[in-house]
């Protein structure tokens, strides 16, 4: 019953590749839905796309800081709206959940800044700056109430929370916490802790932390006690020597986790216990063709809506590659479609499912692909936006 299941969604993917953080329903693209679906992308339509980029020359970059676009739906076209380039190193972004704030980390720094968002002209005010007793901050995410901010400080090996105030400005540091354990084999890579990525799982009581530099995966279950931020945790999950750990998704069912692995290119397929917080490894696959003998590297990883498709660009053989998810979690690796740049760090697809925007941070462009939602078809559709050293994208809503 599973290979004749897994053929049928072979044949299905066959066309292509898709990209996708967007929650639509697995029958969105079924005949029967269709007006379900419209009604979902019409909520969905992106109105403004963020842009962060490297900025210093300890990176090489040439970034301007944080650029601001207003979305064309219909063409997938960004017009620049907004250049904010006093900034250093605003290397990832994340909105608060209402989308009424946007929150950078500095990379190579030690801080972290909030923004209020014109919901009319999609424009960034900044509110503040906080320093996150670590240095080179690189990823962050605001928790299910919005009550928090939690960063990753990859250098110093150590995490933050922060309380985020009425305004959307965010208060001191009210927890700190460095990650302890055996450095990975890689001299260079592995010297220490490194987290890379701090989501919530779906339940929104746990921080999971890839950290690249002990090749494990950190849980951390995170409570507000009498207003003091605490964390506590709960497992710690070591991948293979020399994996270096990077960036996780979790499926829709949160049955299941993705983890993208940096310096052996390769991912990772877990199963996951949300009552308390732990993942067990079950399968894991490299995201490069077996003729490739040069050198790459794992960076950004994203999940189909469907559940059907997982989506890992490559640094090196710059590519993005395409995996497809059985209805039991298991995936085989279906192909690979070029980045049309070098070195795609991060990719993201607009939240209405319609284009997949690949980030190529060597080449100062960001490439837009169609995505054809019922087939995974990619086509280039000619929209490239030309920054600077692109690290992060994400898309405003509402």
């Amino acid at each position: 019953m599973y290979r004749r299941r897994f053929a049928q969604l072979s044949a299905i993917a066959a066309g292509g590749i898709v990209a996708g953080l967007f929650n639509i329903p697995a029958s969105a693209a079924s005949s029967s839905d269709e007006n379900k679906m419209a009604g979902n992308k019409a909520a969905q339509t992106p109105r403004f796309a963020y842009v962060g980029s490297r900025t210093t020359k300890e990176r090489n970059a040439r970034g301007v800081g944080i650029t601001v676009y207003r979305y064309d739906p219909e063409s997938g076209a960004c017009v620049l709206v907004q250049t904010l380039d006093e900034l250093v190193n605003p290397s990832f972004l994340a909105f608060d959940n209402s989308q009424n704030h946007l929150y950078c980390v500095h990379g190579d720094q030690s801080e972290v800044s909030s923004f209020a968002i014109d919901s009319k002209s999609g424009v960034l005010t900044k509110l503040n700056t906080v320093g996150t007793q670590g240095k080179n901050p690189v990823h962050l995410s605001v928790d299910p109430t919005n009550k928090f901010l939690a960063v990753a400080n990859y250098a110093t090996g150590s995490f933050a929370l922060f309380p985020i105030r009425e305004d959307g400005s965010l208060g001191d540091l009210s927890h700190a916490e460095s990650l302890s354990g055996e450095a990975g084999p890689h001299k260079v890579e592995q010297g220490g802790s490194h987290p890379h990525m701090i989501p919530f799982d779906p339940s929104g009581r746990y921080v999971v932390i890839p950290d690249k530099g002990l090749d494990g995966i950190f849980v951390y279950r995170v409570r507000n006690n009498n207003a003091k931020l605490e964390a506590t945790q709960v497992s710690l999950i070591k991948t293979r020597e020399g994996a270096g750990p990077r960036h996780i998704v979790f499926a829709a069912d949160a049955r299941h986790a993705y983890v993208v692995n940096e310096l052996d290119s390769s991912v990772t397929g877990y199963a996951y216990e949300a009552d308390h917080g732990t993942l067990t490894p079950k399968e894991i696959l490299s995201t490069l063709p077996r003729t490739f003998t040069g050198n790459s590297r794992a960076a950004a990883i994203v999940l189909a809506p469907s559940g059907r498709h997982l989506y890992v660009s490559n640094r090196g053989h710059d590519s993005v590659a395409t995996f497809l998810i059985s209805e039991s979690g298991e995936f085989v690796a279906l192909g690979h479609t070029p980045s049309q740049g070098r070195k795609p760090r991060f990719m993201n697809l607009t939240p209405d499912g319609a284009r997949l925007f690949v980030a190529n941070e060597e080449t100062d462009n960001v490439v837009a692909f169609d995505v054809d939602i019922n087939t995974g078809d990619l086509t280039a559709n000619g929209q490239v936006i030309k920054t600077g050293s692109p690290v992060c994208m994400i898309f405003k809503t509402t």
